[in-house]
């Protein structure tokens, strides 16, 4: 059985909704964040990349949202959630399954940025630029489809929904001023996985009592 180390608040329940989407078991082994809203040094132990999510399977531990993803639908989903190669929406599938990685390199430079006190200098400008341009993609992605690969819910959906809605606590992008992707996040929101996931691992999920 996988086991799923999960972070307090991060994308790592990324991974449950995943499993609860596919209808795998799994084990939900717990981490709080640190007072200084780090992760803790037992889960910085878990894998040298020291990043969220993490999981174990058969002796064998993953990071990376993506791979897991992968790794998890094509091994136990029977590839249930990913899109073949020879699917005409496959080079969107592949687009939105890294989107994640564009749009947090955008705010992880934002948070540089700041740091520097550059925030009306021309780094700024082109970070805002940049990532205004990966939202307005998305938004207009979803006035053509239901969901950011096509007409069916795949694993490019788990990857996106993070920073459109939990990403903005640690200081992330709005959507506010996208119509499209207002809807597709209530859409999402109603999904039985999502809600049982958002439930158990979600940013407001409490630690289960051991």
């Amino acid at each position: 059985m996988i086991t799923i180390h999960h972070l307090g608040v991060s994308q790592s329940d990324r991974i449950v909704w995943l499993m609860e989407e596919l209808g795998l078991p799994y084990r939900l082994k717990w981490y709080d964040r640190g007072a200084d809203g780090l992760m803790p040094p037992e889960y910085l132990a878990l894998h040298p990349a020291a990043t969220a999510p993490v999981i174990e399977d058969d002796g064998r531990v993953l990071t990376e949202s993506a791979a897991i993803c992968e790794y998890v639908s094509q091994r136990y989903g029977k590839g249930r959630l990913s899109v073949a190669v020879d699917r005409p929406n496959y080079p969107d599938y592949l687009y939105f399954m890294h989107f994640n990685n564009n749009v947090q390199g955008m705010f992880f430079a934002k948070l540089a940025a700041r740091a520097a006190q550059s925030e009306g200098g021309p780094v700024a400008g082109l970070i805002k630029r940049r990532e205004d341009g990966y939202y307005r993609y998305l938004d207009q992605q979803l006035g053509r489809n239901e969901y950011v690969a096509g007409p069916h819910f795949t694993c490019a959906d788990i990857m996106v929904t993070f920073n459109l809605t939990s990403l903005s606590r640690f200081g992330g992008r709005t959507i506010d001023d996208l119509p499209n992707v207002l809807s597709y996040v209530d859409r999402i929101g109603k999904r039985p996985a999502y809600v049982k996931a958002m439930q158990v691992a979600g940013p407001t999920a409490v630690r289960p009592k051991e």
